[in-house]
Formats: C-alpha cells, structure tokens, sequence
C-alpha cells in the first residue's frame, strides 16, 4: 500500500501504482484535442478554459476548437483587441481568464520571443501562470518530470492516502502536494498526469466513486470514499434579483450597457436599475442563473413606458438589433436578449 516515510520523501509502491494507473488509461484514456499535441499555446488554452468550465462545455459547444481558430498564434492573440478577444471567450464566463491569457501571450513575446520557456521557475514568472499551469506546461507540452495538482487530483490522493482533514486549507494543499510530488513519474509525466486527472473525472469521481473499476483500488486507504475529500465549510448561496430594462427608441434601436466592473469589463447587457425604480413596469422575460456565490434572476422589465423621460446613462447607447448579437455580452443577457428579439 502507499504509504509516505515522511512529507517529502518517495511512497511505497509507487512504481506499481504508475504501472497500474498508466495500463489502465493506454486502454481507456479519452481522445481530447489537447491530448493530441505537444503544442504549449493550444495546451495553455486548454488548461486556462478548463480551470472554471467543464470538459463537456468546453468541447460540446466548441469553445476550445473556435477560439484557436479566430488567434491561431501567441502573436495573434497578443494583438487581440478586447472586443473581439471577449467575443471569442463569450459564454465561458470569468472574463479575467482571458485578458490574463493575453497579458501571457504578450510576456512571451516580450521577454521570450513567443518561444514558451521550460523551466519551471521562468514559467512562474509570466503573468498568469501559477504552480498548476507551470506544471502543466511541463509535462504535456514538454514531457518534463512535473507535479500537476488539480481538483480532480486532489480528490483521488485524498482519497488514495485516507486524508481527512480539509484539503483546501494551507496546510492541507501543501500535502496533497507533497503527496503528488512523490508519486509523481519523471520518466513519463505527460502520460503519467494524464492518467491521474482521467482517473478523477471517470472513476474516482465526486460522491460515490466507481471502486470496483479503478485500476489502483488496491492502493487505496480509505474505506470510506464518499466522505473524502474534506473541505472547509461551504460557502453559502445567496438569492438575489437582477432587474434590467428593455428599451427600445423611436427608431427602433435598443439601449445596452457596457460593463466597466472588473468581472465583465468591456461586455454590453441591458442596462440594470435598483429594483425601486422599475420593478412595477412589466416582466417580459426571466432568466435565472448562478455567478459565484449568488442564484441570480434576471428580470428584464418592458420599459416602453419611460422612452420619453429617460436619459442613457454613463455607459449606455442605442444600438440597432441587427448589430447586438455581434456585440460580446454575458451568457444570461445574450439568452433573453435573443429571446426578445425574436
């Protein structure tokens, strides 16, 4: 069984449980795009999309697959202009994610010539690239030794290693990663991780895990894995009403927003009122949706009855409908905007 001698040092088995893990995903590893080449910008890509999205988003909807394509290059998406760089990530949400991946394009060509760096401490100096992505970078763009700690990860050594104390804290990251650090293979890491992330999302999945076909059940501490991993006490969902206004003048143009708040800087909306101001007008459309720790209903309200007394206010202007759907704009508006245009 695995056991760790102290912190750091190696865990025994650890050779037979990386045979075993990495027979098993030869015979049943998924067929990814990013798994198909060792390119380090279509890596990045992946990596940075899938921090906050689901594999089945990310490639169901074809997220991954457009965005390549609309910045083929680091040097193309250095130049990105935000318009059409927020467009390109629409529908992903976290917007910070993208302008971060820009600023990383943009180090790369300054300091580096768009070559992406190897070693593990230039990697860390980009902007953008934590220990994860760095480790990343290493073992699937480049096959170098790498410690690749994910959620997914984090959840099978909780579990593989009978760890119940709360993996989310300092004290309980730094484990996992002293733990995933030793077990880690530096002979073959790109396949090596692969497996122990696929091993996650497949078998060793949230709730009850498929023990009986896991490849390294036999490894295992826990008799208990449904209770692992444990995480501090979680954050509470506050419900919350959004109401927004539906306006369209003489002409036939809409009023949207541009959002100058950090979390969706540059992306048009219905303009937003204090729900005083225009809750007693008529709903036409609602749309609920979930952004962080909040439940939100989207309330968009027909303010055909204030054309003539209302103002835009800073950041608002008229737009004809024809041109709206081309403009970058977050998910929950996009939905009922097109809804309310047909």
């Amino acid at each position: 069984m695995l056991k760790p001698t102290c912190k750091t040092d190696a865990l025994e088995g650890r050779v037979k449980f990386r045979a075993a893990l990495v027979r098993w995903f030869e015979k049943h590893g998924r067929d990814y795009p990013w798994r198909r080449t060792r390119e380090p910008y279509a890596i990045l890509v992946s990596e940075v999309m899938l921090q906050q999205t689901q594999i089945a988003t990310v490639l169901g909807r074809g997220f991954y697959t457009r965005f390549l394509e609309t910045f083929p290059t680091i040097q193309a998406l250095a130049e990105a202009e935000d318009e059409r760089l927020l467009k390109a990530w629409e529908g992903l949400g976290y917007y910070r994610r993208v302008r971060m991946l820009r600023a990383t394009a943009q180090a790369l060509i300054a300091e580096h010539g768009g070559i992406f760096p190897t070693e593990l401490d230039r990697l860390l100096k980009l902007p953008g690239i934590g220990r994860y992505t760095a480790g990343a970078l290493r073992a699937f763009a480049s096959d170098l030794p790498a410690v690749v700690v994910d959620g997914n990860v984090a959840r099978v050594l909780a579990r593989v290693m009978d760890f119940s104390a709360p993996i989310d804290d300092t004290s309980g990251q730094k484990q996992i990663w002293d733990w995933a650090e030793g077990l880690a293979d530096p002979a073959n890491p790109r396949i090596y991780h692969s497996a122990l992330m696929e091993l996650g999302q497949k078998i060793c999945r949230p709730g009850v895990p498929d023990c009986l076909g896991c490849p390294v059940a036999s490894f295992c501490k826990t008799r208990e894995p449904e209770n692992l991993p444990v995480k501090r006490q979680k954050t509470t969902i506050t419900a919350i009403d959004e109401h927004a206004l539906w306006l369209l003048d003489p002409g036939g143009r809409l009023l949207l927003h541009r959002e100058q708040a950090k979390r969706r800087e540059g992306l048009w909306k219905l303009p937003t009122r204090q729900a005083a101001e225009i809750s007693s007008l008529p709903v036409l459309d609602e749309h609920p949706y979930t952004i962080t720790r909040y439940r939100v209903t989207l309330r968009v309200h027909d303010g055909a009855s204030l054309r003539d007394s209302l103002s835009p206010a800073t950041g608002e202007s008229w737009h004809e409908p024809e041109d709206v759907l081309a403009l970058a704009m977050p998910a929950p508006f996009r939905r009922v905007i097109e809804r309310l245009l047909r």
